[in-house]
């Protein structure tokens, strides 16, 4: 299998170069002693109940078993990597890359933990979660999906603005979003791999919801293929509907002829089309289109109508 190539930017062009301006010695507090130490990219401890989780973590699922496993690994080993936090204005530190290693450090015991300070707004911290993310293949279809919706509806970027930013194709973008437009039940088979993305992007060719629920919920239960269930949905696509049989109410000849007198009486275009009888008795309604090119023009046929407007 060829190797995954990487995203391009990275996070270190997320994350500005700017240095905080020193606060005073009089009024520091910890997170501008911790800022002040940290900014040049050395890692410093920091206690587990200072750091608050990222509200826009893209990432919701987390197995229980893989994350017993990492805990395993970190009793033994330490973290390798440090955990990434911006500090908040209440003087604790919001995470924006690390979720799964400062779950499984809690579930190991760890009261401290190695993390680097950066300097983030609101759209570099998701960005950056969502690029962490992406570049360690973490997030399900869903929750990739469901980051690029949040760039879009937060920060008003376009999906062009999107995929620069993440480093991913305007096309690969607009596949996501499209999964979000999938019933509930059918991005929970999704998110709980029950289906791949390619199951899903061909659920996408059915129009009706129903359709798609009834065909997923038929995946997971014949373990049908991506291939199998293209052709199944090309198959229910094409099916011609019948249509319904009506009956105009006038004879060709006779409208044709009226129309023509129609033409003839106003002096200008008319177009006659005639109610319809369907098969179970029910009628559609007709309607007379009549052509005028300026306010004077109206004027006139509304006066061929017998219709005066200097009349109260």
């Amino acid at each position: 299998m060829a190797a995954r190539k990487g995203l391009g930017r990275g996070l270190g062009s997320l994350i500005s170069d700017r240095h905080p301006t020193p606060a005073s010695d009089q009024h520091t507090t910890p997170a501008d002693t911790f800022a002040r130490e940290t900014h040049d990219g050395r890692v410093t401890d920091l206690p587990i109940d200072q750091i608050v989780r990222n509200p826009r973590q893209p990432r919701q699922t987390f197995r229980e078993e893989a994350l017993s496993e990492l805990a395993d690994s970190i009793r033994e080993h330490g973290i390798l990597q440090p955990l990434m936090v911006r500090t908040k204005s209440d003087g604790k530190y919001e995470l924006i890359a690390g979720e799964r290693r400062l779950r499984a450090a809690g579930l190991a015991g760890l009261e401290i933990v190695p993390v680097n300070l950066v300097e983030a707004s609101d759209l570099q911290s998701l960005e950056i979660a969502i690029i962490e993310n992406l570049q360690r293949e973490d997030l399900n279809p869903v929750e990739e999906a469901e980051g690029y919706r949040e760039l879009a509806a937060e920060f008003k970027l376009t999906q062009e603005e999107i995929a620069k930013r993440v480093s991913r194709s305007r096309a690969t973008v607009a596949n996501a979003l499209r999964l979000l437009t999938l019933p509930d039940d059918i991005r929970a088979m999704l998110k709980e791999q029950q289906i791949s993305t390619g199951h899903a992007k061909a659920l996408l060719g059915l129009s009706i919801p129903q359709e798609q629920t009834l065909l997923a919920r038929r995946i997971v239960a014949e373990d049908l293929s991506v291939r199998a269930t293209e052709k199944i949905v090309k198959r229910t696509s094409s099916i011609p509907t019948k249509p319904r049989a009506t009956k105009p109410d006038l004879p060709k000849d006779f409208l044709r002829d009226l129309t023509e007198k129609l033409h003839q009486h106003f002096s200008t275009s008319v177009r006659l089309a005639p109610c319809k009888t369907f098969a179970n008795g029910k009628k559609s309604k007709g309607s007379i289109e009549i052509d005028f090119f300026s306010n004077d023009d109206l004027e006139r046929v509304l006066s061929v109508m017998g219709i005066d407007l200097s009349e109260d």
